[in-house]
């Protein structure tokens, strides 16, 4: 029977995989092999994917991609499939006790005792990964509850027992082939940059499938430590392991780290420093067996290559061997420059060719097997499974959230409460701010006679500025619920949720992660793209992202709609971010049935235990953010308020000039609108003049490229006055704009391409820059488009 067969609560025995290429790699490396019992969990609400759980976690899987695997009752299973053989037996590499064999010596990394030491730490997602490198390094590294939050290599640097430790971030990955961009980026790092060190954080409570990174680690012969991380849910749930004797068994340390507190990490640091100095008993170098099958093809071409001169040292002669059985591309392209690779490739390919006829399976699969099968037999002699459910609080939080009627209206509470919350509680402190930057404008009006540098200091400096910090209690609302649903892992249930939908819409169940970022902030979310493995699926992803309305635009849109919409305003905004999605989602079919027809690409995804998001976490994600939101008022939008202000004030009128008006008011309008920035806005003027925009929206709208806040600094400085109220009443006393074309204004805003930043990053993550120059004028004309539908439809109500 198919595994999408199973009914929601029973169990079957895995017996046999179908399908071919990177998902049947990746499904494998998840713990989905011949043998393994996997339990049907749950249904999403539109029935598709569904949940299920397989060696102590839970992973969506499409209903297509279940149809690929075989199951059979436990009963029945015993009865067809032989007893898989438990590769507890290994062979240590006796060579290494102190020669330097070509054949498995890890590349020559130094002993010599100096005072730095690089580390890299690796490991699956959701391992408590980053959790380490914030504790160690105290980094403001946000720590996500799903794949995908560390998109980059960050880096850290600390003093520990008078070493200076450097250490390396590498991105969340269930192992280092060529499948996905974080595993080619994993195993560059490792080749290119030879740390000293390797720090491979485990979860404790789930080692069986977290301990095949592990596996790989030891056939690259590189020096690791484990951190069992998580120790606590592991004797929370009466499970007991024997990690001295684990250790010994594989040739690597273990020990155990609870990172959210600390604990364990100095005893961590301490086998670091060991392993650097050569002192640790437990490290050695062990060989996987792999069966006499493939070891016995696997001998002689290790042997071929050990002759060569020409192999790269930085891993052992048998890793390029396994690579080379396994047709690994990026690994031929890491050997490209060795003279017999041809006949090495040639040599490999007869091989592999026997071990299919041989096992009737291919090789990555006996690879699979077999490492599986070691962990297995090592974990069978040190583990002890626990009798106490800790999963009963997820099962039961999944029926509520993932339920068939509940799901979507949950999930829209949700979003709607963040965004009622934003600009509800948002609003007390917002006029705390607005108050403060009046009182030191009044301040320095009393010490600095009136002219340029007044006006420059007070109107532009001030006010520009002033109109845009006001925003930040907004900014950490916002970034105080997502953090809130990745950390507790509700994110990875929305993408669950979600799917079908998605995949509907012609987009990924991954896209929904990504595009639930872009309300924060458009780069990172185009960044985490990259966990998308469908090179379609992704840059549909990265084209689509920036009509999430990121928080850039949020000041902008409180204003119009606390200005024009007093009575509605919550509703107005939710219709806006509404909209982004549906032109989003339009895009995406767009591109599909055209540009990106074809997708098979699998919906594999992990669904994370949930946890209570700690309050150290939370806060610093918040900081992070509004770090990021103060350092850019500081720069980006300081200098660009100065230049607005400059292009507002010059040329100034002549006493001599006859059409110069008489009162103050009416001289700061015609100034504004005789200076350098309003030729620029009569110049763009028509083309925006069927949205019922004028010189100063258009100016907005130009100011807007470099960031999205400056259109609130801008108005700022062309609407300078002495009102009490501010900008927001500003606004609706100028006679500029009616609720109409307000929100032809609003639509455009939300729609423009986004700010240059993004931009950069299109150019970046798709590697091409016609298609950032695609989305700057695509957008730009859905922009357009829609602010003038809005803007017709808005006349005749």
């Amino acid at each position: 029977m198919k595994l999408s067969e199973l009914k929601n609560g029973e169990t079957a025995v895995i017996v046999r995989l179908s399908g071919h290429g990177g998902f049947r790699k990746r499904i494998m490396e998840m713990g989905f092999i011949r043998g393994e019992k996997v339990k049907s969990v749950l249904d999403s609400p539109m029935h598709d994917p569904i949940k299920y759980h397989i060696m102590g976690y839970d992973i969506s899987l499409r209903r297509g991609e279940a149809d690929m695997i075989e199951v059979l009752p436990e009963e029945e299973a015993k009865k067809e499939l032989t007893p898989a053989p438990s590769f507890s037996c290994f062979s240590a590499c006796e060579e290494c006790n102190g020669c330097a064999c070509r054949s498995c010596t890890q590349r020559k990394v130094s002993t010599k005792k100096n005072n730095v030491i690089n580390v890299a730490l690796v490991g699956n997602p959701n391992s408590g990964k980053t959790s380490i490198f914030n504790a160690l390094a105290g980094e403001n590294e946000h720590v996500g509850n799903y794949s995908g939050v560390t998109i980059d290599a960050k880096t850290g640097s600390f003093n520990y027992k008078g070493y200076r430790i450097n250490i390396t971030d590498l991105p969340g990955t269930y192992s280092i082939a060529a499948y996905s961009p974080e595993e080619i980026y994993v195993r560059r790092h490792l080749f290119e940059q030879m740390p000293d060190i390797i720090i491979n954080s485990v979860v404790a409570s789930n080692v069986e499938r977290n301990l095949y990174l592990t596996t790989e680690l030891i056939d690259m012969n590189l020096r690791t430590v484990v951190a069992l991380n998580m120790y606590d849910e592991l004797l929370a749930s009466g499970a007991k392991i024997d990690y001295e004797h684990l250790g010994g068994m594989m040739g690597i340390p273990m020990v155990p780290v609870i990172a959210k507190t600390g604990k364990g990490l100095d005893k961590l640091l301490d086998i670091v420093i060991e392993l650097f100095e050569g002192k640790n008993s437990t490290i050695r170098h062990i060989h996987i067996n792999y069966g006499n099958t493939l070891e016995g093809e696997l001998a002689p071409l290790s042997e071929r290559m050990h002759k060569a001169s020409d192999l790269p040292y930085q891993f052992p002669v048998r890793y390029w061997a396994l690579k080379l059985l396994e047709q690994d591309k990026e690994a031929i392209a890491q050997l490209h420059n060795c003279a017999e690779l041809t006949e090495w490739q040639q040599m490999a390919g007869h091989a592999a060719k026997r071990i299919h006829t041989s096992l009737k399976i291919d090789v990555e699969t006996a690879i699979s097997d077999a490492k599986y099968g070691f962990i297995n037999g090592a974990l069978q002699e040190t583990y002890t499974p626990g009798n106490k459910d800790t999963q009963k609080h997820t099962r039961r939080i999944d029926r509520l959230v993932a339920n068939r009627w509940l799901g979507f209206p949950i999930f829209i509470l949700v979003m709607w409460v963040m965004f009622y919350t934003v600009f509800l509680l948002g609003a007390y402190p917002q006029d705390w701010i607005d108050a403060l930057f009046s009182f030191f404008g009044d301040f320095v009006t009393r010490f600095i006679p009136e002219g340029a540098i007044q006006d420059l200091i007070v109107d532009g400096i001030i006010g520009g500025v002033g109109s845009v910090a006001v925003f930040i209690p907004q900014i950490l609302i916002l970034y105080l619920f997502i953090s809130l649903m990745e950390d507790s892992g509700y994110m990875a249930r929305a993408a669950f949720i979600m799917d079908r939908l998605m995949h509907k819409m012609g987009l990924h169940g991954k896209s929904f992660i990504p595009m639930l970022m872009g309300f924060g902030c458009n780069v990172p979310a185009i960044m985490a793209t990259r966990t998308i493995e469908s090179h379609s699926s992704r840059i549909i992803t990265i084209l689509v992202t920036p009509f999430m309305s990121c928080s850039a635009r949020l000041p902008v849109l409180v204003l119009f709609t606390g200005a024009f919409f007093p009575n509605h305003a919550p509703t107005v905004l939710i219709s806006l971010y509404l909209l982004g999605i549906v032109v989003a989602v339009f895009t995406a079919r767009l591109l599909r049935w055209t540009r990106f027809q074809k997708d098979e690409t699998p919906f594999v995804m992990e669904l994370p235990p949930y946890r209570i998001p700690t309050l150290r976490a939370t806060l610093r994600h918040m900081w992070e953010k509004c770090e990021q939101y103060i350092r850019k008022i500081g720069t980006t939008i300081l200098v660009a308020t100065v230049i607005i202000w400059f292009l507002s004030y010059f040329p100034r009128p002549t006493e001599s000039d006859n059409s110069t008006p008489a009162n103050t008011e009416q001289m700061t309008e015609s100034g504004y609108e005789n200076s350098y920035i309003g030729m620029i806005g009569r110049a763009i003027e028509p083309a925006l003049a069927p949205l019922g925009q004028n010189w100063r929206s258009s100016v907005a709208i130009i100011t807007s490229i470099p960031a999205k806040e400056l259109v609130v600094s801008t108005f700022g400085v062309l609407y300078s006055s002495d009102t009490e109220e501010g900008i927001e009443s500003d606004l609706k006393e100028s006679g500029d704009f009616s609720p109409r074309s307000a929100a032809a204004f609003l639509v455009f805003i939300l729609l423009f391409f986004p700010c240059i930043a993004t931009v950069a990053t299109i150019a970046t993550e798709t590697g091409s820059r016609l298609w950032a120059l695609f989305s700057v004028v695509y957008n730009t004309t859905v922009a357009w488009v829609a602010g003038y539908i809005v803007y017709i439809i808005g006349g005749l109500f």
